[in-house]
């Protein structure tokens, strides 16, 4: 008789899922910001009912991982407990941090360089089982290097500073009907400034034909790698990313890696199908 896993990635804003053959979404998991009752509620009402149309028999879910955004070492056993309580079959629980399973969506059972490359950026140095170095990120207003919300806050700067080509003032204002005071407020009078800053990336990345905007994407990968990946001193290893931002500017970020003398691994762009390659489940 099969036995089933379930394995989670999850973000602030969505999870997805995997059991069986099949793929689940949720809304996000944060044990960092959510208390249990909301956790739960989400488990129960929006999670349960999707398992159970694919695992007919409950008891025969087993095992459980669950990487996510907010799971530090001090929240791990509270998140496996509140599995527990509505998979209660489950005997192998295992929660842990976003960054572990981008880890180990990237490298699996091998040594490598791992990052995260999305709204924002993180890394590591892993060992094939465990994080053993991690630069901190220090979020988008001290550090963040390489993210989605860097990349827009540098292309703000050169575009409202006359440094990018002649008309991408009146091209940027014409597409997103925003002008100078509008940015102003987004980034300084309201919330989630960051995903603000991210979310230019999809007009950013129309614009890489431009050689200003060409180098200011890959000067951002480059201090990247230069301030959070350097100091692992392990040239020696592939660099992997997973994320939005790794994703769509591959090709860029290939380049960055080059020039700073490392070589590009593998790049995913949500790592739930890696952990499940890496995982394996029934």
């Amino acid at each position: 008789m099969n036995h089933f896993r379930l394995i989670a990635d999850s973000g602030s804003t969505k999870t997805d899922w995997a059991v069986g053959q099949a793929f689940l979404k949720t809304q996000g998991i944060n044990p960092f910001h959510q208390d249990d009752e909301a956790i739960l509620t989400i488990l129960r009402d929006e999670l349960l009912p999707q398992v159970a149309e694919h695992v007919k028999d409950l008891s025969l879910l087993t095992s459980i991982r669950f990487y996510g955004s907010g799971v530090r070492p001090e929240l791990e056993s509270r998140m496996e407990q509140l599995l527990q309580r509505v998979f209660p079959s489950a005997t192998d629980v295992e929660a842990r941090s976003d960054m572990l399973g981008a880890a180990r969506a990237l490298c699996g059972s091998h040594e490598g360089l791992a990052c995260i490359l999305g709204t924002g950026a993180n890394s590591c140095l892993y060992d094939g089982r465990q994080i053993v170095a991690n630069t901190p990120a220090l979020g988008y207003v001290l550090g963040d290097e390489g993210s989605g919300a860097v990349l827009g806050k540098l292309f703000l700067n050169a575009l409202y500073k006359n440094r990018l080509y002649a008309g991408a003032q009146e091209d940027f204002e014409q597409h997103t009907g925003l002008s100078m005071a509008d940015v102003i407020a987004r980034v300084y009078r309201q919330p989630m400034a960051n995903r603000f800053l991210a979310s230019l990336s999809t007009y950013i990345c129309r614009l890489v034909h431009h050689a200003e905007v060409r180098s200011l994407v890959v000067e951002n990968f480059r201090q990247f790698i230069r301030y959070n990946i350097a100091p692992y001193r392990r040239p020696d290893l592939p660099l992997s990313a997973v994320g939005s931002i790794a994703w769509h500017y591959q090709v860029l970020l290939a380049e960055a890696a080059e020039a700073e003398g490392y070589q590009l691994g593998r790049i995913l762009k949500s790592p739930i199908d890696g952990l499940v390659q890496a995982e394996g489940f029934a």
